[in-house]
């Protein structure tokens, strides 16, 4: 689990530092909010819980760190994908922004929960 989120955050990261490197040449930020919560939540937040999980292997093998998992990389493409439409003027993506921001919190609320309730010293 450790792995394959430290992986699919590199993925993240390379998505979020190409989008900044689209808004410079472009001269256009409106898409800033995208590639800051891309790079937050996919790169900094994934690979720090990937680290967790690698360091402590029982908490990555709960169905917890599962939920956890799909929660945020269904959740996250579904935010950033919706988000970058409601920057751009379409409002009507809002609810579809609102729907992954929730699939990322439950994921984020069951990696929390995981944490408190199965890690051991």
């Amino acid at each position: 689990m450790g792995v394959r989120l430290i992986k699919i955050s590199a993925v993240y990261f390379a998505v979020g530092v190409c989008l900044g490197l689209y808004m410079s040449i472009v001269h256009s930020f409106t898409l800033t909010p995208v590639h800051v919560h891309i790079n937050l939540l996919g790169w900094t937040a994934l690979t720090l819980a990937g680290i967790i999980y690698h360091l402590f292997p029982q908490i990555a093998a709960t169905t917890w760190a599962k939920a956890h998992f799909w929660l945020h990389n269904i959740g996250l493409p579904v935010m950033m994908i919706s988000l970058a439409f409601v920057v751009s003027g379409h409002e009507s993506w809002i609810p579809i922004t609102a729907a992954g921001g929730v699939l990322v919190t439950l994921g984020v609320l069951s990696f929390a929960w995981n944490v408190v309730k199965n890690l051991k010293s």
